[in-house]
């Protein structure tokens, strides 16, 4: 076991520019960035957690390591720390199993740095690798820029989840229960509106409005084609009645 205040020493000014930076960045994109750390070292994850949040953060520790991926659609984070050696299965397979759904930012961070360990993390889809023990003001310095460069202040959340089913942002593909399923254009943009007023009727005249952003021209039969390709995709995925209709009105998802 490292020492924890030992090794999280970090230089005051750094600190002061990084913390800076961070907080200004979140006023211009009116957001706090989710930061979801895979690590089963509390003192570790908690002296990050307290870090990031002091920097405007918002963190979510795992905590059932058996069932990372649903912690992972829950919360919605913008970016991942994970560690290698963690219960039950290794963090190269939660990587992959996060990569099947979304293109968020992920760094290791590990004691096992040999170039192996690094290869295989780079190969499986992270983004950077960061050996223990590490310098905090190093750790917060990467997470900004991989933020930074991700989503340019300007993005929304990498993915959006209700009862399991996962809409992923980034490639425009739903998985459920281990499935994905390929979208269209306009078919993802009904669905991304109603996931996004979930619980709330969309109008018809809404969602036309979310077409016209991509079509020159939309009109009440498109509409109604593409909601119905939808949804027989959605019962192929065992998602039946997923979208419901308020008729006279327009569309809910429950």
């Amino acid at each position: 076991m490292w020492n924890i205040k030992k090794s999280f020493y970090f230089n005051k000014q750094n600190v002061i520019y990084l913390k800076k930076s961070i907080l200004e960045a979140g006023r211009r994109g009116k957001r706090m960035y989710r930061l979801f750390i895979i690590e089963d070292e509390g003192g570790i994850a908690q002296a990050i957690k307290t870090q990031a949040c002091a920097w405007g953060m918002e963190v979510k520790i795992c905590e059932d390591f058996t069932n990372v991926l649903k912690e992972f659609a829950e919360f919605q984070p913008h970016i991942v720390l994970l560690d290698i050696t963690l219960p039950f299965f290794n963090g190269y397979h939660w990587c992959s199993e996060i990569r099947k759904i979304s293109q968020v930012p992920i760094i290791f961070i590990s004691s096992a740095a040999d170039n192996m360990n690094i290869v295989m993390a780079m190969n499986m889809g992270a983004d950077d690798f960061i050996p223990k023990p590490f310098d905090q003001s190093v750790l917060m310095a990467k997470l900004q820029a991989l933020l930074r460069r991700a989503y340019n202040f300007s993005q929304g959340s990498p993915v959006i989840e209700h009862c399991g089913a996962i809409l992923n942002t980034g490639d425009n593909t739903l998985t459920y229960k281990e499935e994905k399923i390929d979208l269209t254009k306009n078919e993802y943009r009904i669905l991304l509106s109603l996931m996004e007023n979930r619980g709330k009727v969309v109008s018809r005249e809404k969602l036309m409005e979310r077409l016209w952003e991509t079509d020159l021209f939309v009109d009440e039969n498109t509409l109604t084609v593409n909601v119905n390709r939808l949804r027989k995709k959605l019962d192929a995925a065992d998602l039946e009645d997923f979208i419901r209709t308020k008729h006279g009105v327009g569309y809910i998802i429950e």
